[in-house]
């Protein structure tokens, strides 16, 4: 691999990173000059970055507006937790069958770590430990693949799932589903896993319109008039 190559793989992982987390928002602006600046490297790689992250549609590219952390709308975060509950049921059905010991004392631990952190009331620090909670669940289903399209969904939803966390009592009731997860995959109950999981992502009825309620403006595209 070239030295941009590397530098645009190094790029790829830091932008999708900041806009997993947050620090990038859906509809912030994503200048070349400003990110050649900011990472103390040329255009090239950072061109390059961004064409990857427009693959993955993380970025977008728009007229007039130039490169964009990208939103989406209303049908496609609809259709995008659809497809991410399944995902996720098929790795917990799958872990609770193949996880090893080792990983589901990492899903202990992690599991306690986000009860600690529920008495908190902490949404932002519960939504890391959240993340690797689920993490540990994408390994432990052992197969690469799955793994892959789940993150890359995951990683899609993320501005969206961490607002979530935002509504009144959905850390303490996400907590509260965490632990019959863990329970199921723990017993190796592999499709209490697998069902618990799925309505533990599932976005639909009230829970739909309370996270559209929460939403900030520039996150949703309008609806074509």
């Amino acid at each position: 691999m070239s030295r941009n190559g590397k530098l645009a793989t190094d790029l790829v992982q830091k932008l999708e990173r900041d806009i997993v987390t947050g620090v990038l928002k859906p509809g912030d602006k994503l200048d070349e000059r400003s990110l050649s600046e900011r990472f103390g490297v040329s255009r090239t790689p950072v061109r390059e970055a961004l064409q990857t992250l427009a693959g993955s549609g993380l970025v977008a590219t728009m007229p007039r507006r130039g490169t964009i952390v990208a939103s989406i709308t209303v049908a496609d975060l609809i259709e995008m937790f659809e497809v991410m509950a399944e995902l996720e049921a098929m790795c917990a059905r799958l872990a609770a069958r193949r996880m090893p010991r080792a990983d589901i004392e990492k899903l202990i631990a992690l599991g306690n770590e986000c009860s600690e952190l529920q008495e908190h009331a902490d949404a932002d620090a519960y939504y890391e430990a959240n993340v690797n909670f689920h993490e540990v669940i994408y390994s432990g289903c052992r197969n690469s693949f799955l793994e892959r399209q789940t993150k890359n969904v995951r990683n899609r939803l993320a501005p969206y799932r961490r607002l979530q966390l935002h509504r009144p009592g959905r850390v303490k009731k996400s907590n509260a589903e965490h632990s019959e997860i863990l329970e199921a995959i723990s017993t190796g109950d592999a499709e209490r896993a697998g069902k618990l999981m799925h309505q533990h992502v599932a976005v639909q009825g009230e829970a739909l319109n309370d996270l559209l309620a929460i939403v900030p403006r520039g996150y949703l595209e309008p609806l074509a008039s």
